[in-house]
């Protein structure tokens, strides 16, 4: 298999043939039920709740605030303060926080529930991926495309509903693509028209939004951008065969990966094709090269939001770890085998390597379109070769961040109230305000001294209501790439 250095073509082609594929098919087994929001899961369920002496960082990008105490009353945030200014009321159910640092409910915006399951096939995660989200400490979503768009609309409802656990979601189309993915369910276009009949279909269908993907031609694109503003609708994209700039000009409202696989540096960069060159180019281009300056202006300039996902591509990079155990134990035995082939060859190839050298400039890059006034957001994609897990993934997000040069604040700020400002949602969650809903992740530690205690996160809050990450991980183990 040759490595073409991109996610896309990693996810397509697999990097193992799962075991099972060469045994005969087992009799069907009944459908998991969806994992629902009962005792073994909640810890907290009381209307009036009192975290005292806390530590809080509350997603603003404020410096964390020392010996805090926040009041819970149904659902809402009622006060944050000095715990010696703030009087907890009577009935209340006292937490003792001390030692503990509270955030904001992360918004995390590129996320998927399907997860690669080898030769170009992705598998629903229905079951395990709502609450691994939420154990995660991810209490809204937004999904960066769908393979099963009805599962994700049905499942969007179900969690409103309170039938399901997880985080609330933000539902995109399925992947809108031209001609060149080896993914037999993703859609391949047939012109302007055609892109206008499928955002039309899918807007009645109700999504929340549009992902167009790598091979998509800039006929089909501008097309799609046009007509889902004209549903007030927004457009992100996976790019490839259409620049950053040529997209930011049609009016794109989001860009994935942050700059991950902008063509725009390919000398040789032929119209509507995708050069296999992105990331090669990307890795030679010298972190303070002024045309990558200016095209971060350009995008500031026309408002175009970036999402980072660190995690995917640090799974591309060759000498990084590898995922964590207690990750990896969430796995089926067959999609853990093919984690770690995929994690083993990419130490030796030679796109591993061009990812090794570009991964810390792609930090350094986010962190200058901040600077110059972007809005950054954060996601995951569960996607690659498998070694995006949720649950985990999110907190390695924030590490990462951490590891380019933003402070801890700033990479909750970017994981939390950003992404609820581009979803129009921060009235109401992504910071920890009163009057905003009750979104509270607790942390075992200071993760402002050092980045890794967020791994420490044994209560995930959602609406007031308080669930043990520890009960979801340890009734999804084994359960990922199945269920």
């Amino acid at each position: 298999m040759k490595w073409k250095g991109s996610i896309a073509l990693l996810m397509s082609c697999g990097l193992s043939a799962l075991a099972i594929a060469h045994e005969p098919a087992p009799p069907a087994a009944p459908p998991a039920p969806a994992a629902k929001a009962g005792p073994s899961f909640v810890a907290y369920d009381q209307p009036l709740l009192a975290f005292t002496h806390a530590d809080v960082i509350d997603g603003t990008g404020a410096p964390i605030r020392r010996d805090q105490t926040l009041l819970i009353e149904d659902g809402k945030i009622r006060a944050v303060g000095a715990s010696a200014k703030i009087a907890v009321p009577k009935g209340a159910t006292v937490i003792d926080a001390k030692g503990k640092t509270l955030l904001p409910g992360l918004v995390m915006m590129h996320e998927h529930m399907f997860y690669p399951t080898g030769q170009g096939n992705y598998s629903e995660m229905v079951y395990s991926f709502p609450s691994l989200y939420l154990a995660g400490g991810v209490t809204t979503l937004r999904t960066a495309a769908a393979m099963q768009p009805y599962a994700d609309l049905n499942m969007r409802k179900k969690i409103a509903d309170g039938a399901i656990v997880g985080p609330d979601m933000e539902v995109t189309s399925p992947l809108l693509n031209g001609p060149g993915l080896p993914v037999l369910a993703v859609k391949v276009l047939d012109g302007a028209d055609d892109a206008e009949r499928a955002v039309n279909y899918w807007a009645e269908e109700g999504v929340d939004s549009y992902k167009a993907y790598m091979q998509i031609r800039r006929d089909e694109l501008q097309r799609m951008i046009e007509v889902a503003h004209r549903r007030s609708r927004k457009v992100t994209a996976h790019l490839c065969s259409v620049t950053f700039a040529e997209a930011s000009a049609m009016g794109i409202d989001n860009l994935e990966h942050g700059f991950s696989f902008a063509s725009d540096f390919v000398t040789d960069k032929q119209p509507d094709v995708c050069p296999a060159s992105i990331t090669r180019s990307l890795a030679d281009l010298d972190v303070d090269a002024p045309q990558m300056q200016r095209l971060i202006e350009l995008l500031v300039e026309r408002k175009v939001a970036l999402t980072s996902t660190l995690p995917v591509i640090e799974t591309l990079a060759a000498q990084r770890p590898k995922v964590s155990e207690a990750a990896l134990s969430l796995l089926l035995p067959e999609v853990r085998e093919q984690y770690e082939a995929g994690w083993t060859a990419m130490q030796s190839k030679p796109v591993g390597q061009d990812w090794a050298r570009l991964l810390p400039k792609l930090g350094q890059w986010e962190r200058r379109f901040v600077a110059a006034g972007g809005l950054l957001m954060a996601g995951t994609d569960p996607t690659g070769y498998g070694g995006v897990i949720p649950g985990y993934a999110s907190k390695r997000q924030l590490e990462l961040m951490v590891e380019a040069g933003f402070t801890f604040e700033q990479a909750v700020r970017v994981a939390s109230l950003n992404g609820a400002r581009y979803l129009g949602r921060d009235k109401s969650v992504g910071s920890l305000e009163v009057g905003k809903r009750a979104d509270v992740v607790v942390i075992d530690g200071d993760p402002t001294r050092d980045a890794r205690a967020i791994e420490r996160m044994p209560l995930v809050f959602k609406a007031g209501k308080g669930y043990r990450t520890e009960a979801i991980f340890e009734a999804m183990k084994g359960k990922v790439g199945l269920h």
